[in-house]
């Protein structure tokens, strides 16, 4: 494969099976994409297709059955849990359809988290320090500044994935995974959340990689990359 100078991550004839008792279910059926520097790229499809496995494997949450993920060089699955730990932790940000917050900490403390991971305790008040500055920051960015001691039960789903955006960028990620980012959101707010994605790679530079079966949300992309029984078609 002959790979452009802005591509950081590509995956290469990636399969995906499960066992599902006697029978083998193939989810992705070699899988080969290109992730380049700076783009929003739409992985679009019906529900099924394999669009959020791929994600997932991806951003190294789940291994291939066979195939490879490179990232900058590295064969993702040829790292240790902790290896790729620490990888999902400083180069990826992940945002998802339902938010996964931590409702007993608040919205700033929740875009605090990942900017705390892996930090020896000798350095920890200053850690703390910066990650809530950082915090701060980015609330500030995605707009709820002043929502920044609320608890997510105490925000609108909008706000929740607000902060979850604000999280994803926390520790300055060079690629967010969203799976279904407006999936559980209104007309009103996903506008919001498309408005938002569009600013941050614009202004920032970020690069994002989103799965979507809503057309409409699909336009925002790029590029499009379309799934439908675990190959691209188009």
């Amino acid at each position: 494969m002959g790979l452009k100078d802005n591509v950081i991550l590509y995956a290469r004839d990636v399969y995906k099976e499960y066992k599902v008792g006697k029978n083998i279910l193939r989810v992705l059926n070699g899988i080969n994409l290109e992730v380049t520097e700076g783009e929003i790229l739409i992985i679009i499809g019906p529900s099924g297709a394999g669009k959020s496995t791929l994600l997932h494997i991806l951003g190294i949450l789940d291994s291939p059955s066979s195939g490879a993920v490179i990232y900058r060089g590295k064969n993702l699955s040829e790292l240790s849990p902790r290896q790729q730990a620490e990888m999902r932790n400083r180069y990826f940000g992940f945002i998802f359809q339902f938010y996964h917050l931590l409702p007993d900490f608040t919205a700033l403390e929740n875009v605090m988290m990942p900017g705390l991971i892996g930090h020896a305790l000798p350095n920890w008040r200053n850690v703390k320090k910066a990650s809530m500055a950082r915090a701060a920051e980015l609330l500030g960015l995605v707009g709820l500044e002043p929502r920044a001691p609320h608890r997510p039960d105490q925000l609108s789903g909008g706000e929740r994935q607000r902060v979850a955006i604000a999280r994803a960028l926390m520790n300055e990620p060079r690629i967010v995974f969203c799976d279904e980012p407006t999936g559980n959101l209104d007309t009103e707010n996903s506008l919001e959340i498309q408005k938002l994605i569009l600013k941050l790679n614009e202004t920032k530079g970020q690069t994002f990689v989103i799965v979507t079966h809503d057309e409409d949300f699909a336009k925002i992309g790029k590029r499009r990359v379309r799934i439908a029984d675990g190959i691209i078609v188009g």
